[in-house]
Parts: C-alpha cells; sequence; structure tokens
C-alpha cells in the first residue's frame, strides 16, 4: 500500500463540521491543497472543525500550517459517526511573528475514520489554519 496525504479532498476527504465559518475563508480551504488559503476562526475560543476520512486510515505524521494557534488538541476517532473521540494528541505552540506555525506530529496509534482539531487558546482574537496533511495509508472501508 501506498503512503498518501489522506487529508487531501482529492482523497475524498472532507471537513464535516466547523465553529466559525467566514465565506472568504471557509473550512474547506483546510484540506483544498492551495498555500493561498485558510480557514479562520471568528473570535472567542475553543474552536473546532471534524475531518472525515470516510474509510479507515493509519496515520503515521501529522503536519499543520497554522498561524496565531497557542494550544492545539487532536482527538481520533474509528467510529462509523463523529462519536466516542479520544484525545490522541494535545501541543502547546510556539509564536512565529510573521511567518506560519509548521508543526510536525510523528503519530502513535493513528488509527482513525474522524479526525477533531481543538484549537483550546490563541496567541490573539483570531487564529487560521492554512493546511493538514496526514501520511498515511488507507486500511479498509468504513464498515
Amino acid at each position: 500500500m501506498r503512503k498518501t496525504d489522506l487529508c487531501s479532498s482529492t482523497e475524498g476527504t472532507e471537513v464535516i463540521l466547523a465553529t466559525s465559518s467566514d465565506e472568504k475563508h471557509p473550512p474547506e480551504n483546510i484540506i483544498d491543497g492551495n498555500p493561498e488559503t485558510f480557514w479562520t476562526t471568528t473570535g472567542m475560543f475553543p474552536q473546532e472543525f471534524i475531518i472525515c476520512f470516510h474509510r479507515n486510515v493509519k496515520i503515521e505524521k501529522l503536519v499543520i500550517q497554522s498561524y496565531l494557534v497557542r494550544t492545539l488538541r487532536i482527538e481520533k476517532t474509528t467510529s462509523k459517526e463523529p462519536f466516542d473521540f479520544e484525545q490522541w494528541v494535545e501541543k502547546d505552540l510556539v509564536h512565529t511573528e510573521g511567518q506560519l506555525q509548521n508543526e510536525e506530529i510523528v503519530a502513535r496509534d493513528g488509527y482513525a475514520t474522524f479526525l477533531r482539531f481543538i484549537i483550546v487558546s490563541a496567541f490573539d482574537h483570531f487564529a487560521s489554519v492554512h493546511s493538514i496533511s496526514a501520511e498515511g495509508i488507507a486500511v479498509s472501508s468504513v464498515s
């Protein structure tokens, strides 16, 4: 099986929920593969979004490009529906003035059908997520 970017919209992955939406910066921008687009929060925290893979996947590495995110929690589930999430990773990110935060996470026990990303806090009133990529393999269809 070949490794692929499991979070790419070209792989059928979708953002199925986001707690905020700006018509100029919708949540779909996170997985569209375009480095010029992004999703932005609209104020208060926490803010979250859920990515659906539409299949069971094994994630080996996540790369998150964001701006002004202070604390990020990632939860996962292998359920058929976006329920029963368990905490997987929580990271305090470094503030990088004037440039994107580029956070690479080597995954342990990275089996999932959905990922929930929770921006617990930010360095300002607004934060943005520019891209999420997940290196790994599709394991099976959701049964």
